[in-house]
């Protein structure tokens, strides 16, 4: 396993995901559309999902403008997706790809900095829904195609706030927190019984809407970019990590 100071420098291999079938969401804007490209750009074949069809389309012109595997538009919206998308979502991976290797949770928003004495109701359902329950019940049903690859990652996407809690942030911080436990929880069931890993990367302070948003006065070229923490979960994706699982990996050092 590399260093935290390594996988923050890890350099892929032009071909390191040749092939594999990779999953965003998120994928339209900020660090999921990020990790598309690189992930695009080291040779995988993408699923771009997210809410904004508009937004994945300009992802795909970028993938497809490089000459790299043409990728799928999957729009779906977290808030109001069911089980039962998540398991046609499944059914329609296999009939294409038969399989899938990676699973990038980017998706997520932010709701309310303001006390938890003040906490709206609806927007506390909200984050916990896209944050939480969303992606628990993605990778639940796209576990069967998974298990199908021989080496699947699944990456889901945490935060400092959910590993110490700091006042103001809300359901966002609740949610990282129960992210970072499921994380534990299911790489602890998965151990030992095949080839799918689950880990999760702490991106830090990087220049993305959301943090705009939850920091309106910082200067966002103080700050990375999405295309500067990418590889981190290059790294988790490709078969240079098939012996990490249940891991908090740091994209930055800040």
């Amino acid at each position: 396993m590399l260093l935290a100071d390594q996988i923050i420098t890890y350099q892929a291999n032009s071909d390191l995901l040749r092939e594999r079938i990779i999953l965003v969401t998120g994928a339209g804007d900020g660090i999921g559309k990020a990790v598309a490209l690189a992930c695009a750009a080291v040779g995988a074949r993408l699923i771009l999902a997210g809410r904004t069809v508009a937004k994945l389309e300009q992802v795909y012109d970028l993938i497809a403008a490089a000459g790299q595997l043409e990728p799928v538009i999957y729009p779906i919206d977290l808030e109001g997706a069911t089980a039962d998308d998540y398991d046609q979502l499944c059914v329609s991976i296999i009939d294409q790809f038969g399989h899938l290797d990676g699973l990038v949770h980017s998706a997520g928003i932010l709701g309310q900095r303001t006390p938890l004495n003040n906490y709206r109701q609806d927007v506390w359902d909200r984050v916990l829904q896209v944050n939480v329950t969303a992606q628990f019940q993605m990778t639940q049903a796209l576990m069967p195609a998974l298990e199908k690859s021989n080496d699947g990652s699944v990456v889901f996407t945490s935060s400092s706030v959910g590993q110490v809690g700091r006042a103001f942030w809300g359901a966002y911080a609740v949610s990282k927190f129960a992210v970072e436990g499921m994380v534990q929880v299911w790489a602890a069931e998965l151990e030992g019984l095949g080839s799918v890993r689950v880990n999760a990367i702490n991106p830090g302070a990087t220049a993305t809407s959301m943090r705009a948003q939850a920091f309106p006065a910082e200067n966002p070229s103080d700050l990375k970019t999405p295309d500067q923490i990418t590889p981190a979960y290059l790294y988790l994706l490709g078969g240079h990590s098939s012996e990490v699982n249940g891991q908090s990996i740091k994209a930055q050092a800040r």
